[in-house]
């Protein structure tokens, strides 16, 4: 059940901050994405039939407009967008869209800097989000983060679950997928935190599964599974079903569409690219995944209770040419990072909708973790081709859990360390959180040492954090897995305030790299999970919410830049000081 909420959790009455709400006609606000050092994609929805007008400016009360572009809205349902060329890397630009009727609303971007350059870089990251849960206050703070980027990490809508908008199990038609989108960015509770966010910096748009249906394997004959079963197509990312979720994803987002050319591998060529790779100046280069439309099919589950079971699970996990990736996607992602590396540029942040850490056996068959030899691949090659400071932020999971990335040859083999760490993130609002779910996993299975949920449900939060890393090193340990956290690893990391996991909450993970020392701060805010039934109950006390720092890292790239070690350091100290 739901934790009692803390008054320290209530915000203000006022905000101090706040961009681009969505107005009547314009209900979804607006947004930008798809962000190069030269362009992006300007995004609204208006009610109202008719030209809608996108101007931009480096002003931010428009009084000199850089540029303009006028797209018609023939459908009220569906979304236009504006590509926009010509823009100067490095600069923050204010854009505002005018519908027919004389509906506005604004927002901001900042366009990346070119490589050769350190000016920082801050980035927002979650997914996750279910309709019937909406506004959303976990991720109200966002808008005053100043953020280069904000990534949503994939099941942006749950089509499988019916919410207000389509009380359906499943949408299936357009327009209950077009609903589905429209109920998360739309205000509820006299809140739109999804809108304002949006508004407040460039967006990337990933999937994962929920923006079709459960765990669907995009590279897999739809004949494997019942709901495509019947629909034409070689793969489930050529049926129906796929290619109406993907259209309505394509029409919510900022994002340009763009398509495989000839691959050589029938599942990528010609379909959906969702692949891209940003780089921000010499601090960053992000590179998103798309781990769904391609894969092949699951494994079947393994009892983690039976270690024969579990021995064949992970033998099974190392069969060659299984793919999550599809081969194009992984040299793509390969080449991407050597160049970055070859580049100077520090971080290489790789986004990826499911974990790659190890967790174990149970639920591994939708993560990397049971498509082991291509996970091997990527991680051996990283190691081979000495690429530094990669950090791997995913979702799924409904909460954040911290470790180092180490690979094997081959199952049961020893682990071999990347310098690589993982930082999964919690979910924006999914219920229930990670923690209360392993939890009663774990009372269910009768796992040794496994507290009834009722008593879990009643311990403090930092206790509840305590158990829950238990239980997960718990399986990972005996497989010869690292247990979670930083500590003890090859990642020089110090950590600030909290602890290496998050699991009873909902909210979101800022990384934010400092343009002198080029140290990087991982911290995940959040705030206690709520469900529907609390939600309709006392409305105004959910949408009062603020979002506090539930844990928080700093981590030192490697090497570290010349001439800058001392100041780091003194910026360590100051952030001890200040957490004292």
């Amino acid at each position: 059940m739901p934790r009692p909420i803390n008054a320290r959790f209530l915000a203000p009455t006022l905000l101090t901050l706040i961009v681009g709400q969505a107005s009547a006609g314009l209900p979804n606000g607006v947004a930008s994405g798809d962000t190069t050092p030269g362009s992006t994609v300007l995004w609204t929805r208006s009610d109202a039939l008719g030209p809608v007008t996108f101007q931009y400016s480096t002003d931010p009360a428009f009084g000199l407009i850089a540029g303009s572009q006028m797209v018609n809205v023939t459908d009220p349902t569906l979304p236009v967008k504006a590509t926009i060329g010509g823009l100067n890397a490095g600069t923050q630009y204010y854009y505002r869209a005018i519908d027919n009727a004389g509906a506005s609303a604004t927002g901001r971007l900042r366009t990346p800097s070119l490589a050769g350059v350190h000016t920082g870089f801050r980035m927002g990251v979650s997914g996750d989000w279910r309709g019937e849960l909406s506004p959303y206050p976990s991720v109200r703070n966002v808008p005053g983060a100043n953020l280069d980027l904000w990534v949503s990490l994939g099941d942006t809508i749950y089509a499988d679950i019916a919410s207000p908008a389509v009380p359906l199990p499943q949408a299936t038609t357009l327009g209950e997928f077009r609903a589905k989108h429209n109920e998360v960015y739309s205000t509820r509770f006299g809140l739109n935190t999804l809108a304002d966010l949006r508004a407040s910096t460039s967006v990337l748009s990933m999937i994962d599964d929920h923006e079709v249906t459960n765990d669907f394997a995009g590279g897999a004959h739809p004949s494997s599974d019942p709901r495509f079963a019947g629909q034409a197509g070689n793969f489930i990312n050529e049926t129906q079903l796929y290619s109406t979720g993907i259209q309505a994803f394509h029409e919510y987002n900022p994002i340009n569409t763009e398509v495989y050319g000839a691959t050589g591998d029938p599942r990528t060529a010609g379909k959906s690219r969702l692949y891209r790779e940003r780089g921000y100046g010499s601090d960053a280069a992000v590179f998103s995944i798309d781990a769904r439309s391609f894969r092949d099919q699951g494994l079947p589950a393994a009892d983690p209770l039976n270690p024969l079971s579990v021995a064949s699970y992970l033998g099974a996990a190392f069969t060659p040419g299984r793919t999550m990736l599809g081969v194009q996607q992984l040299a793509d992602l390969k080449g991407g990072l050597s160049a970055a590396q070859a580049a100077g540029t520090t971080w290489k942040f790789v986004m990826m909708p499911e974990p790659i850490q190890n967790l174990g056996v149970v639920g591994a068959s939708d993560r990397f973790e049971g498509y082991a030899a291509e996970r091997t691949n990527l991680l051996n090659y990283i190691d081979d081709n000495n690429i530094g400071n990669v950090v791997f932020v995913s979702a799924d999971i409904h909460g954040t859990l911290v470790n180092n990335v180490s690979y094997q040859d081959f199952p049961g083999g020893p682990q071999k360390s990347t310098g690589a760490f993982e930082v999964t993130t919690g979910s924006v609002a999914y219920a229930a959180p990670f923690g209360p779910t392993v939890a009663g996993l774990a009372a269910s299975l009768g796992l040794p040492g496994a507290l009834p949920l009722a008593v879990y449900n009643g311990l403090p939060l930092a206790q509840q954090e305590a158990y829950i890393t238990a239980l997960v090193n718990a399986q990972i340990t005996p497989l010869g897995y690292d247990p979670l956290g930083l500590q003890g690893s090859d990642i020089n990391a110090t950590l600030l305030q909290g602890g290496y996991t998050a699991t009873n909450s909902f909210g979101w993970t800022d990384f934010h790299v400092d343009p002198v020392t080029q140290w990087l701060t991982v911290t995940t805010w959040g705030i206690p999970w709520y469900d529907e039934a609390t939600l309709l109950a006392n409305p105004n006390l959910i949408t009062g919410m603020q979002p506090t720092i539930l844990s928080q890292f700093v981590v030192q790239p490697v090497p570290a830049p010349a001439g800058l070690a001392l100041l780091g350091l003194a910026a360590l100290a100051v952030a001890r000081r200040r957490r004292a």
